[in-house]
């Protein structure tokens, strides 16, 4: 016991050193030359050291790595000018790029890993650094996450830049402002926090910005993973940040007073603070005409309800209530249910997880072949299933209608959350009848009204009750009745349109 403490002790020593190590250089280490840059870039292979001679038999030094910068413009925008430049001054010579000067070689590191050229004048033992970021990305293509048929088609892209330019298209006013920070110790991810100052209550980008200064982690490679240091309420299932990759959505949140965070390197962009209701709308909600948006919206609620609670109440009623089912109802059950080895509870259970692997085999296989899964599974299988006696007709029924209803919910990241509601509803209408989905039913409401985003209530604006709000919440009232923002949201101006003409 002795021995594994002292190990312990020593393996956490070793460990704090290392971080010491590397958050702390030593002196010599820490000293901008190019002998401690080359030593820092050690067994880097794509590290390139370059020299050259300018036309006042000037040596220039090029430092860069090569796989991050835009080698093709490596000549026209640098080598070249200064090849040809008898001026004394790097910068007088690049005139068509940006120079940063570099003091330190901490910075020296930075820019060089963030895609700059190091330029070395070793006479004067000046250090520049020159933006050029290598642009590989993919073009801006469709969302395939959140599809509607009209309204704009663009989303975005790993990019944060592009992101931000597509945004700022959108809201070309100079009160929309950008923040920029940096994330992991080792990922170094670059995090652009969006607001528009005059509209979006200060709280808000006061609390973020608190939350973001309190991270301390080595590696973000997607947006869920801030969100996750973000959230408050971790071990909810529901998520308490929006997460989209459409601008239009983007730019409309903006509008209303939320605050967006761009994460780099992934296409998806957190909004907030959102509420549950957030979760079923729809981009399309503020396209259609208000009537058709509001059914639709509707539509969505009820879908949803049915499918967590379509199942439950099949093995509530056969197991504890079959008492309440009508007896030509009541006959077709017991038909289709008199050769089962299984009770209405493992019977619902086993589909229910079959379900799940089929959704997760179709989403992990490519397109053609998901979608020949989807009818094997979906089809074959489950007529086999009743053939063999392993499920009834009535059940499988249910599992369809409960399923596509299902995929009525907007938010991925909610559709992802129902198979769990669902199979909690399940066990207590095992257990407790109609009574236990009652009981589910008011635990989930009592877990949504405690929980918050950003500091905000997450079942707003039902609880706390904002009665305005209610024009664009389980309908989505017409544009000329929405004339104010949200309350819940309490943004700085609260009206939509000028008061003074």
């Amino acid at each position: 016991m002795f021995w594994k403490k002292r190990e312990s002790h020593e393996r956490r020593s070793e460990e704090k050193q290392s971080e010491d190590n590397l958050v702390t250089p030593s002196t010599m280490e820490s000293e901008l030359s190019m002998e401690s840059l080359k030593k820092s870039l050690e067994q880097i292979d794509d590290a390139e050291f370059l020299e050259m001679n300018c036309s006042n038999n000037r040596i220039i030094h090029l430092v860069y790595i090569r796989t991050l910068i835009d080698q093709e413009k490596l000549n026209e925008t640098i080598i070249d000018p200064l090849t040809n430049c008898s001026k004394a001054s790097i910068q007088d010579c690049l005139v068509n790029s940006s120079t940063i000067s570099i003091p330190v070689l901490k910075e020296a590191k930075s820019q060089l890993f963030s895609g700059c050229i190091l330029l070395v004048d070793s006479s004067q033992n000046l250090w520049f650094a020159v933006p050029l970021k290598n642009p590989i990305g993919r073009a801006i293509e469709t969302s395939e996450t959140e599809t509607i048929l009209y309204g704009a088609k663009d989303s975005f892209t790993e990019q944060i830049e592009e992101n931000i330019t597509l945004i700022r298209r959108r809201l070309p006013i100079q009160e929309l402002k950008t923040e920029k920070f940096s994330l992991g110790t080792m990922s170094k991810t670059n995090v652009v926090l969006m607001y528009i100052d005059g509209v979006t209550n200060p709280d808000f980008v006061t609390t973020i910005k608190e939350k973001i200064s309190e991270i301390n982690f080595d590696l973000f490679l997607d947006s869920s993973q801030v969100a996750a240091f973000l959230e408050k309420h971790q071990n909810s299932i529901f998520p308490q940040f929006q997460q989209t990759d459409r601008p239009d959505v983007v730019t409309y949140s903006l509008g209303l007073g939320k605050i967006t965070l761009l994460i780099d390197n992934t296409p998806f962009a957190l909004v907030a603070p959102i509420t549950f209701f957030h979760l079923f709308q729809s981009p399309e909600d503020y396209i259609n005409r208000w009537v058709v948006a509001s059914f639709l919206r509707l539509m969505r609620y009820v879908c949803f309800i049915l499918s967590v609670t379509l199942i439950p109440f099949y093995v509530a009623l056969t197991t504890h209530h079959y008492q309440m089912i009508p007896i030509q109802t009541l006959l077709i059950l017991v038909d289709s249910r008199s050769q089962l080895p299984f009770t209405p509870f493992w019977e619902a259970f086993i589909m229910l997880i079959f379900i799940e692997i089929l959704k997760e085999a179709s989403l992990r296989m490519p397109t053609k072949t998901g979608l020949t899964l989807g009818v094997i599974g979906g089809i074959v299988i489950g007529q086999a299933a009743v053939e063999a006696g392993f499920a009834s007709n009535v059940l499988i029924v249910m599992v369809g209608i409960s399923t596509v209803a299902s995929f009525l919910i907007p938010n991925y990241l909610m559709t992802k959350a129902n198979p769990l509601i669902q199979l909690i509803l399940l066990i207590l209408s095992s257990l407790f009848g109609l009574f236990g989905i009652i009981l589910g039913s008011v635990a989930i409401l009592a877990h949504l009204n405690s929980l918050s985003s950003i500091k905000q209530p997450y079942f707003s604006p039902v609880s706390p009750f904002y009665r305005k709000d209610w024009n664009d919440l389980f309908i989505r009232g017409p544009f000329f009745k929405m004339l104010e923002r949200p309350e819940h949201l309490k943004p700085q101006k609260l009206k939509r349109y000028k008061t003074r003409r």
